[in-house]
C-alpha cells in the first residue's frame, strides 16, 4: 500500500482458503523472531476480495481499493482462523481485536480465548526502537502498554496494543510467534464497511514487517486475475526448473531521512513508460527521487492499480487517447473521476467487449533498470461498477494521476502485476520479475485447479 501515507487497509476479507506446504518449512519460535532455512519454501494460496461500491458520474470519490489480495492463516492457543491481506506495502501486521463493536466477530481475534497472547509493554526495547519507522510514533497507554496508531491514504486509521502472538503454517511444526498489532480502532471512509475488516500482513523491509520478523531471504507472490485461481504467495527460495529466468532491478535504498521518501518500502527505479514499445518523451529528473525523497516508485501488492506523478501520468495519458481513438468512444463527463484519480474512461458496449475490442489496445509498459512490466489487453481498463450509459458500461484508464491525492510517489499496484511471478529478494537487495501464467505456475506447485 502506500507505505509513506500508508495505504489504505482494506475492507472485506472473508475468505477461505487452505494451507500447503510445498516443502517443509519450520521455524523456532522466540518473542518476536523466527529463523528460518533456505532450503524451505511455504505456499499460500491467495483469495481475491471484491468490495461493491456505489459509483455516481457526479462523484469524486475518496480514494480506495475495492479489489484486495487475502490469506487465510491461523493465530493463538486455540488457533483462530484469520484472513489477512497481502501488503508489501506495510511494516506492521494487524488483526482486529474490538468483539463488542463487531456483529460479525468471527472474523476477529479474540485475543482473551488465546493462552499465548502477551501484550508488549511500552517499557520494551520491541516498543522503543523498532517502531522507529512507524509514520506516527508508538505511545504509551494507560495500561503502560505499547499503543500503535496506523494512518492510511484515504483518512481511514486502526490503532491498538502491539503484542506478541503464535501465528500457525499449516502444522504445529510450523508455529511462529510474532509481534502484531491487536487493534481496537478501526474506523473508514465506509462504516457500514469497517467491521469486515479483519486484518493485514505487514510485508516491507521493516524491522516488525512479517518477512523480517520470520527471517525469509525471499519471497514471491504471482497472481493470476482470475476468480477461479487468484494466484499464490510463496515464502522461501523458488528455484523451480521450470520456472521463466527473471529479469532483476535492484532495489533503491537511502539511508538519510527524508520526509517524503519510505526507507522500508520496495524502491525501484522506474526509467522510463512506452507505448507499443515508442518511449513516452519524459525526463528522466522527473522519475528520480528529489533531495526531499519525492519521486520514489514502491511496488505495493496493496494498491490495486497504478499512480503516477501529474507530468508522466498526463503524458501516457495523452498518448494512450491517441492511439485509442477511432478504437474506443472517451465518456464525456467532466465532472467524473474514477477513485478520485483516474479521468481518462471510455463507453464500451458488451458486444465490442465480447468481440475482442481490448487485444487492439496498446500495450502500456513500464521499464526499470534491468527489467520491465508490459501491460496490455484487459488490464489496461477496468469496468466501473453500477455504472452504465444507454448499453454501454463505463471503462478507465488504469493509470491514476498521484497529484490527485497529494501523493509524491508512483506507486505499481497489484492489477498491473497480474501473470507476473515477482520475487523478492531479499539477500540481494533486488526484485526479479517474470512473466508466466500463474494458474499453470500454481498447478505446478500443487495448488489451484
Amino acid at each position: 500500500m502506500f507505505s509513506r501515507l500508508h495505504p489504505l487497509f482494506h475492507l472485506l476479507i472473508l475468505l477461505i482458503l487452505f494451507i500447503r506446504t510445498h516443502k517443509c518449512f519450520s521455524s523456532s519460535s522466540s518473542s518476536s523472531s523466527s529463523s528460518y532455512s533456505s532450503s524451505q519454501t511455504l505456499v499460500l494460496p491467495l483469495k481475491t476480495r471484491i468490495t461493491p461500491t456505489d459509483h455516481r458520474p457526479t462523484d469524486k470519490l475518496h480514494f480506495h481499493h475495492n479489489v484486495t489480495l487475502t490469506v487465510t492463516l491461523t493465530v493463538g492457543t486455540p488457533p483462530q482462523n484469520i484472513s489477512l491481506v497481502i501488503d508489501t506495502g506495510s511494516e506492521l501486521s494487524w488483526l482486529r481485536c474490538n468483539r463488542s463493536s463487531n456483529p460479525n466477530p468471527v472474523n476477529n481475534f479474540d485475543p482473551t480465548r488465546s493462552s499465548s497472547y502477551s501484550p508488549v509493554p511500552c517499557s520494551s526495547p520491541t516498543c522503543r526502537t523498532r517502531t522507529r519507522d512507524f509514520l506516527i510514533p508508538a505511545s504509551c497507554d494507560s495500561d503502560k502498554l505499547c499503543h500503535a496508531t496506523l494512518s492510511y491514504a484515504d483518512a481511514s486509521s486502526s490503532e491498538g496494543n502491539l503484542a506478541a502472538e503464535i501465528f500457525h503454517f499449516g502444522n504445529s511444526t510450523n508455529d511462529s510467534n510474532l509481534i502484531f498489532g491487536c487493534m481496537g480502532s478501526v474506523s473508514g471512509s465506509d462504516p457500514e464497511e469497517d467491521y469486515k475488516t479483519t486484518g493485514l500482513l505487514g510485508m516491507n523491509r521493516g524491522s516488525l514487517s512479517f518477512i523480517s520478523q520470520m527471517g525469509f531471504p525471499k519471497f514471491s507472490y504471482c497472481i493470476s486475475g482470475t476468480d477461479d485461481f487468484p494466484g499464490f504467495l510463496l515464502l522461501g527460495d523458488s528455484n523451480f526448473t521450470w520456472l521463466t529466468p527473471l529479469n532483476y532491478t535492484p532495489l533503491i535504498r537511502i539511508s538519510t531521512p527524508l520526509p517524503y521518501f519510505d526507507r522500508v518500502a520496495y524502491t525501484v527505479q522506474l526509467t522510463g513508460i512506452k507505448v507499443n514499445g515508442n518511449l513516452l518523451p519524459i525526463p528522466k529528473s522527473v522519475l528520480v527521487p528529489d533531495h526531499t525523497g519525492a519521486g520514489q516508485t514502491m511496488v505495493d501488492s496493496g494498491t490495486q492499480f497504478t499512480f503516477l506523478l501529474g507530468p508522466v501520468y498526463t503524458a501516457l495519458r495523452s498518448d494512450f487517447l491517441n492511439r485509442t481513438n477511432g478504437i474506443l468512444t472517451v465518456y464525456e463527463d467532466p465532472d467524473f473521476v474514477f477513485q478520485g484519480t483516474m479521468d481518462l474512461c471510455y463507453r464500451i458496449s458488451p458486444i465490442r467487449i465480447r468481440t475482442g475490442i481490448l487485444h487492439r489496445l496498446p500495450t502500456v509498459s513500464l521499464v526499470f533498470e534491468g527489467a520491465e512490466i508490459a501491460v496490455s489487453g484487459q488490464p489496461l481498463l477496468y469496468r466501473v461498477p453500477h455504472l452504465t450509459v444507454g448499453n454501454d458500461s463505463v471503462y478507465c484508464f488504469t493509470f491514476g494521476n498521484s497529484d490527485l491525492m497529494g501523493m509524491e510517489a508512483y506507486v505499481i499496484g497489484h492489477h498491473h502485476q497480474q501473470n507476473m511471478w515477482i520475487e523478492f529478494d531479499l539477500q540481494r537487495s533486488r526484485i526479479g520479475l517474470a512473466p508466466v501464467q500463474c494458474d499453470v505456475s500454481g498447478q505446478r506447485l500443487g495448488i489451484g485447479s
